[in-house]
This record gives structure tokens, sequence and C-alpha cells, in this order.
């Protein structure tokens, strides 16, 4: 598992896939090139992999296929490298009085 900041990234298996993930068609990059796994509301800043590979949505999951590895930046962060394959993005979640809500950043 990786962390940076409130986002947690876990390798996961090509056989724990959601079903038909991988024809899910590819979130967009960011003017940079960047697959942006969380863009800071507050300072416009991103926790972001500039790497070959695919950044996929499917239903409520987030999902970040790698074949050659990566690094995830953050401005505020140390960079974390990834090694390749599949992983699970999660965003922190806190609890707000009748709500529970993604933390901004």
């Amino acid at each position: 598992m990786f962390r940076q900041g409130d986002v947690l990234i876990m390798p996961i298996a090509e056989s724990e896939l959601p079903a038909h993930a991988t024809e899910t068609p590819p979130e967009p990059r960011d003017a940079r090139g960047r697959m942006v796994l969380a863009l800071g509301e507050v300072t416009g800043h991103a926790h972001a992999v500039a790497a070959p590979g695919q950044l996929l949505r499917s239903g409520a999951h987030l999902l970040m296929h790698l074949p050659e590895g990566g690094r995830v930046v953050h401005e505020e962060h140390a960079p974390i490298p990834l090694p390749k394959g599949w992983f699970r993005v999660i965003r922190q979640r806190e609890y707000f009085p009748g709500a529970v809500r993604i933390v901004a950043d």
C-alpha cells in the first residue's frame, strides 16, 4: 500500500478488477499529461502520476494501470515510486455531522 496525503493507492491483482473495468474509457489527462488522482480544492495542487498507463473510473471505483510503473507526485509531498501493475485509488473520507465526505485538500 502507498499513501500520499489523503490518497491511498492499493495494489490489486488483475483478477480483482470489477467486471467490465478494462472496457471503461480512460479518464482524460490534465494539460501537463498527468493522470490526476485527486485535485486539491483549496490549493489547486494535485496528487498525480505522469507515466504510461490508464486511470479508469468503473462505478464507484477509481482504478489505475501502470504497465511500466511510475511515480505519484504532489507539490507538498515527497514523490512515491510505484511498481508496475493495477491499483485501486481511494480518497480519504471524514465524518461531518449527518454525512461522510471526501477530505478536502
